[in-house]
C-alpha cells in the first residue's frame, strides 16, 4: 500500500499549575483545511492556542513520519511530543 499523509488540527489549554494539555485531534481532508481548523481552535473559549501538523506513513504497517508542524496558533507548547 502507498503512503497515505493525514492532516490534522489539535487544540491545547492551559491547565491550573501551568503545564499544556491536548485537545481532541481533528483530521482533516487537506493542509489547508487543518490550517484553517486549528487557527478557529485557538480562539474557542478554554483554548490556549492549536497546531495543524501532517503525518506521513503506511496505515498497513503502522510505520509513520514523525508529525510535520505546519503552523501553531497561539500559545502552545514548546515540546511537541504530545503528537
Amino acid at each position: 500500500m502507498a503512503n497515505v499523509t493525514y492532516f490534522v488540527a489539535m487544540p491545547f489549554m492551559i491547565l491550573d499549575d501551568g503545564s499544556y494539555a491536548a485537545g481532541e485531534a481533528k483530521e482533516l481532508p487537506s493542509a489547508r483545511a487543518a490550517l484553517s481548523r486549528a487557527n478557529a481552535m485557538a480562539l474557542e473559549e478554554g483554548n490556549s492556542g492549536a497546531i495543524a501538523f501532517s503525518r506521513t506513513g503506511d496505515p498497513m504497517t503502522g510505520e509513520f513520519s514523525d508529525a510535520e508542524i505546519l503552523q501553531k496558533f497561539g500559545d502552545t507548547p514548546d515540546d511537541l511530543n504530545l503528537i
